[in-house]
């Protein structure tokens, strides 16, 4: 009998572990776990709508489902419907891939007034997530602060800016494209620590800014000139200052819309009568080497506050887990329980190695993971032959399968066409359920 392993998570870096299996030509049986009905984990729910090409990668992710020994068991979540200890007993190895993670506090006072949200929740619901389904945001606000230096920040701050006509042809479902259709918002405040030179934006995701239909784009530098593309060794950062550059060059062109971009600016208090009114900032400079508050703070009228200081994993039960880096402890992927591998268990992704890098981060490390589990794996299988979907049945749960996904997505196709737009994501869990239908595996011989 082959060995069988679980790949719990059906996100890149599941999906990249998947394929690096795949490619050893070693007989195996594989089964992809996942609490949702839906595949693709953040190259569904994190990329944002209007960056269809870069959904693209699910094509490529969606390869090794064409082969009969890789099943998708959809809506089963571990530690819900099944424990992590009934997985190593089922399976020769299990790989935890689910990444799931939490929003980083800023830490500083007002920070739980209403009108504050992590920028995590935020894409969640412009995605259409099942676990912001009932969520409404009617974007009343005129005004929006979005902390942040990366390319979420961005994300955020431009899926806010744009019109309704741009919107149209993304995949948002139709609640979050009414409510951003209908969105009140003229400035946009990007607020970033450090200046032109250390803001960790690629230069792909900043030159979208240059492409809104309806947005003046205006640098605020405390005074201080973006510094010249030629100072910079890095490319990444001289394509950055040469775009910074062109929007201080760029006139006014009275837009309905502007999106600021602040540096040298650190959020000090968040402020309001019972929700968000203004933010408070304190202006920074580089000071031998760090970086320090100069004492000199502003106001920032502001009825909104979206925070995208980065993410912090979030513990599986059952596994071991340092808080410290959000991580579980491992050696290329084992997992390790007082420094000693933990036979049979491994992770990938930012379980692994923490909530950083892009989509294409976890193709590397997919393999790495695959490669260890490879090397371990035994010749013939020890666990007791699968079972899981026998088990999963005892307890009533509905599972889902590949077929399920492919009707879902169909239906999806069909969503927008009397409001003349294209594919739209279902956005709750029932309704996923009710179309990707009852599974259709065959007999769970293991």
């Amino acid at each position: 009998m082959s060995p069988r392993v679980a790949v719990v998570g059906s996100g890149p870096s599941g999906l990249y572990t998947v394929a690096g299996l795949v490619a050893s030509k070693v007989p195996m049986a594989i089964d992809v776990i996942d609490r949702l009905p839906t595949p693709f984990g953040l190259v569904r729910y994190g990329v944002a709508p209007d960056h269809a090409k870069m959904k693209i990668v699910s094509k490529v992710l969606a390869k090794p489902f064409a082969r009969d020994e890789i099943r998708y068991l959809g809506n089963v979540e571990v530690g819900r419907d099944v424990s992590h200890a009934e997985l190593v007993e089922l399976y020769d190895a299990v790989v935890y891939a689910s990444g799931t993670e939490h929003d980083r506090r800023l830490g500083v006072p007002g920070e739980d007034l209403p009108g504050v949200l992590g920028a995590g929740e935020f894409v969640r619901w412009y995605n259409g997530h099942p676990d912001v389904a009932v969520t409404h945001y009617d974007l009343k606000a005129r005004s929006v602060a979005v902390v942040g230096a990366g390319n979420v920040a961005l994300d955020v701050a431009r899926v806010l800016s744009r019109t309704a006509g741009e919107l149209r042809d993304t995949d948002v479902p139709a609640r979050v494209f009414d409510a951003l259709a209908g969105s009140r918002v003229c400035d946009v405040h990007v607020l970033v620590r450090r200046g032109p030179a250390e803001a960790k934006f690629t230069p792909a995701e900043l030159f979208q800014l240059t492409e809104l239909a309806d947005v003046d784009v205006v640098l605020h530098t405390g005074g201080v000139p973006v510094p010249e593309p030629d100072s910079a060794t890095d490319k990444r950062v001289r394509q950055n200052l040469e775009i910074f550059q062109s929007f201080v060059e760029t006139p006014p062109r009275n837009r309905s819309r502007r999106l600021h971009l602040h540096f040298g600016v650190a959020p000090r208090e968040i402020a309001g009568d019972g929700r968000v009114e203004r933010i408070v900032v304190e202006h920074t400079a580089p000071h031998e080497e760090r970086l320090v508050a100069t004492g000199e703070q502003a106001v920032l009228p502001v009825d909104l506050v979206v925070t995208a200081v980065g993410f912090r994993g979030a513990a599986v039960p059952g596994l071991p887990f340092d808080e410290a880096t959000g991580t579980v402890p491992n050696d290329a992927g084992r997992v390790l329980a007082d420094g000693a591998s933990v036979p049979g268990v491994y992770v990938a992704g930012w379980l692994k190695r923490g909530p950083v890098g892009v989509i294409g981060s976890n193709r590397p490390d997919g393999a790495e993971t695959a490669a260890a589990v490879l090397d371990d794996l035994p010749a013939d299988a020890r666990s007791r032959g699968g079972g899981l979907l026998s088990l999963l049945a005892e307890r009533e749960i509905q599972v889902t399968d590949w077929d399920g996904w492919l009707r879902l997505e169909a239906y999806e196709g069909t969503l927008g066409h009397d409001s003349g737009r294209g594919r739209v994501k279902v956005h709750d869990l029932t309704s996923m359920l009710i179309h990707a239908g009852p599974q259709r595996f065959g007999m769970d011989t293991g």
